[in-house]
């Protein structure tokens, strides 16, 4: 993890760091969005990402980036990852999440079995400056406004709930004790404690539904709807190429070695837990597995579902194995300090999260191919409760968005310096302004580049497959 001082600081010190960063980079400069003639073509970017992927499956991510700006969006965090690496920044650094959009914050389980309110996807993780990731939560939340129909002042406020609630978590952070902002957490019963304002009794409703949905989102659950048992034997329920089982991909020799890869990537994956994780997961044992489509930009990338069972067939537990390549923002911030970047995408899990799952962890393995990988396992779902954008309304969108803003200024207080970074967000609204006008322009970049993609597919440059929504 970078550091931006060597030493000790007073906290007078590091809060003349934050400020100083204002004068190479004022808070006002980051309404800017201006890309020159030199800015990469986004299908090139995307296309480039796909180049590793499995093949057959990159017209299902294309498809399903198609669909709409916010799809688009969430596959595209390789071009904005682009576009703000080619900008100033303060030089504050935190572990980022590097896909910060508005869905990848959810309700989790702790490993205590509290519900708590948290970043949910680490796949792009590295360290980096820390208005990077409030950018892409701040465009993505214009986005999903245009898409229902809100009109731009709405928008606008959707961004400067979710800044204002950033800055003011940070600053609050910022007068805590070191281990007090280790601790801290989003519970979610208590989110309305956080966000200081009474809810409306929709709002009330609407999170009392979340909270047992999202406790209903089990291994159990899981189970039911994605497996059966068959002559005796639990089996993964085909729905290819969505969830394909590994006698459908493969046959003879190819189909044996891709099976011991997994078995060994499970045996194997298990060194990274501690001791008594490992111990839960060995009284488990492998009955199937299957090649799983996740998500919009994951798809293509290497992913398997994992069934295991326990006493019995009524004792399951879906572990998913998804592959880990290097982050978008590499190219930017610099190569990860891990060799493996399933450990990479693992420890900046960890580092921003307060309650992780109990059996993430990472392996490196040798495909049947001859190719090496790096992988990250976790389960498939323990308690996720996913937001679903399309059916707020704007009141209720800003609540969310004050959920998201706060919940990713704890997860960076963890890593990054709050008092640093909360000396140079300040007590005003200079940085809330500004993030409004970049996030209103980068929506419009974005719908040129989803434009740009359909372009792309109509002129038969790539292909896309429409009937595969996520």
């Amino acid at each position: 993890m970078a550091t931006m001082h060597d030493g000790p600081l007073s906290p007078a010190e590091r809060a003349t760091l934050g400020k100083e960063a204002r004068m190479r980079v004022p808070r006002s400069s980051h309404a800017v969005y201006a890309p020159d003639e030199k800015r990469p073509d986004p299908v090139d970017i995307i296309e480039r990402q796909s180049g590793s992927r499995v093949r057959e499956l990159v017209p299902v991510r294309y498809g399903r980036m198609l669909e709409s700006p916010f799809r688009f969006y969430r596959g595209a965090a390789a071009i904005m990852a682009s576009d703000l690496g080619a900008s100033a920044h303060t030089g504050l650094y935190a572990q980022l999440c590097g896909d910060a959009h508005l869905l990848n914050f959810r309700l989790l389980a702790s490993p205590e079995r509290h519900l708590v309110f948290d970043i949910n996807d680490f796949d792009e993780t590295l360290p980096g400056p820390f208005e990077w990731d409030v950018k892409r939560l701040a465009a993505s939340l214009v986005i999903a406004g245009r898409a229902n129909a809100f009109p731009a002042k709405q928008c606008d406020g959707l961004v400067r709930a979710a800044v204002e609630a950033y800055r003011k978590r940070m600053r609050d952070l910022a007068g805590l004790r070191t281990l007090d902002v280790w601790y801290a957490r989003d519970d979610f019963d208590q989110m309305q404690t956080l966000l200081d304002a009474p809810l409306r009794k929709d709002d009330e409703q609407r999170a009392s539904r979340a909270s047992v949905k999202a406790r209903s989102r089990t291994s159990l659950q899981a189970a039911a709807k994605l497996t059966r048992v068959e002559d005796g034997v639990h089996r993964i329920i085909s729905d290819p190429p969505l969830i394909t089982p590994l006698d459908e991909l493969l046959a003879g020799t190819e189909r044996g070695e891709l099976e011991r890869m997994l078995r060994d990537l499970i045996a194997g994956y298990m060194s990274t837990l501690s001791s008594e994780r490992r111990h839960v997961l060995s009284r488990f044992h492998v009955a199937d597995m299957a090649r799983k489509v996740v998500g919009v930009g994951s798809v293509g990338t290497r992913c398997w579902i994992i069934l295991l069972l326990g006493r019995d067939d009524e004792d399951p537990l879906l572990l998913q194995a998804k592959e880990a390549g290097e982050s978008v923002l590499a190219p930017y911030c610099g190569a990860s300090e891990y060799e493996n970047q399933g450990e990479r995408v693992v420890a900046g899990q960890r580092l921003m999260q307060a309650a992780s799952d109990i059996f993430l962890g990472w392996k490196h393995v040798t495909g049947f191919d001859g190719r090496e990988r790096d992988f990250y396992v976790r389960q498939l779902r323990d308690w996720k409760g996913i937001a679903r954008p399309e059916t707020m309304d704007a009141e209720t969108l800003a609540l969310f968005a004050r959920m998201c803003g706060a919940s990713l200024a704890r997860a960076h207080a963890r890593s990054g310096d709050p008092i640093a970074i909360g000396a140079y967000l300040g007590r005003g609204d200079s940085f809330e302004r500004a993030l409004v006008e970049f996030a209103r322009a980068y929506a419009d970049q974005n719908e040129r580049d989803h434009q740009a993609l359909g372009e792309a597919v109509t002129e038969g440059r790539v292909a896309a497959r429409t009937d595969l929504a996520e």
